[in-house]
């Protein structure tokens, strides 16, 4: 592994803390758990568990998206760091021995002592969760509490849609507005059926048959569009809620939108990207700034005892907030919107009262 000039490279520009990487014997997984920050507190991020091209990626993919929790966290100045996990599945993965496996996590997970806290992300569920506390204990989100995390995802990226809307077109009312919405699952379903009830026109794309169906049962009215087409659909806001990366050299041309606004962690899939869309007149949201919504629901449910009503108005309320300052901020530096998005996360940290010792 040492010798490896990729790996290597990815460690050097990423500035984070701590890696642990673990090699599954019994499976031939690779675990990985990247600890970018815990100057606000314990690193805090879902585990993803997927199949990649080579281990080499689930590696990079857990360095970003540790990195980005930090900035997530700190807008909100959460007493958390960034962290995450990824369980990087070989090709052919035999489910039977899933459970094994999350176990055997769990136990990485607990030997971290509490510098790492966890809760469900892509590939996992509140199920999971159970599974990994049995050898992780009080480190893992439960279940009850983890299981809210995609609907007050969604709730944060529809409250990010009527901020645009409201910048962009004057008015925060969606009726008639055309949004389509990239992926279905637990983030993207859950914002299918709020803007549906918004009024707005609603169009989606997925990959997986399964989840068409379902929606295409739960809400008949939403438009279903090819994957392959979905970039080049005309909408008003395209928002991403799958997987990262989406938003590239080859996908960027085609979009035929005003704004890219979703829940999908690192959409930008180099940051250079941000220059294509600011060129063809874009607007383009910072993911963590409107997917904040189910890290605050779980700390808020478990930690704060907030009430659902209680975590509705705190998402909407400062991801409204939060939003409109970064917008405002690019507005008037001329910045990109990442740009302002990390200054004021950087600030949001440095603010922070010392730690006690």
């Amino acid at each position: 592994m040492g010798g490896d000039g990729k790996v290597e490279a990815l460690l050097r520009q990423w500035g984070g803390e701590n890696v642990v990487v673990r090699y599954d014997q019994q499976t031939g997984a690779w675990l990985f758990i990247a600890i970018h920050s815990t100057l606000a507190g314990p690193a805090a991020g879902g585990t993803r568990m997927k199949v990649y091209p080579d281990w080499t990626a689930g590696l990079q993919d857990a360095l970003r998206l540790a990195e980005a929790m930090t900035w997530k966290l700190a807008i909100p100045q959460i007493p958390n760091g960034g962290g995450k996990a990824v369980i990087a599945l070989p090709e052919g993965f035999d489910p039977a021995e899933r459970d094994g496996l999350l176990r055997r996590y769990g136990s990485l997970v607990a030997q971290l002592r509490g510098s790492f806290l966890t809760g469900p992300d892509v590939g996992t569920s509140a199920q999971d969760m159970d599974i990994i506390a049995a050898t992780a204990g009080n480190y893992v989100a439960a279940g009850d509490s983890s299981a809210h995390a995609g609907f007050f995802t969604a709730l944060g990226v529809f409250t990010g849609i009527e901020v645009v809307c409201q910048r962009l077109f004057g008015s925060s009312d969606l009726k008639g507005r055309k949004v389509l919405v990239q992926g279905a699952g637990s983030v993207g379903g859950a914002l299918i059926g709020r803007l549906l009830s918004a009024g707005a026109q609603v169009l989606f794309t997925e990959v997986d048959a399964q989840a068409v169906r379902r929606v295409a049962s739960e809400w008949p009215t939403a438009g279903f569009i090819p994957p392959a087409e979905a970039y080049a659909t005309h909408c008003d806001i395209f928002s991403p809620c799958s997987l990262g990366g989406v938003l590239n050299q080859g996908t960027i041309p085609q979009l035929a939108c005003r704004a890219v606004v979703g829940g999908a962690n690192n959409q930008l899939a180099e940051p250079d990207a941000i220059n294509l869309l600011q060129q063809r007149n874009i607007l383009y949201v910072p993911d963590y700034v409107v997917n904040i919504g189910g890290a605050m629901a779980v700390g808020g449910l478990e930690e704060c005892g907030w009430t659902l009503a209680q975590t509705t108005e705190n998402v909407s309320g400062h991801v409204r907030q939060a939003l409109q300052r970064l917008l405002d901020l690019a507005a008037e530096e001329a910045i990109p919107t990442p740009a302002a998005a990390l200054r004021i996360a950087q600030q949001s940290l440095a603010s922070l009262p010392p730690r006690d010792a």
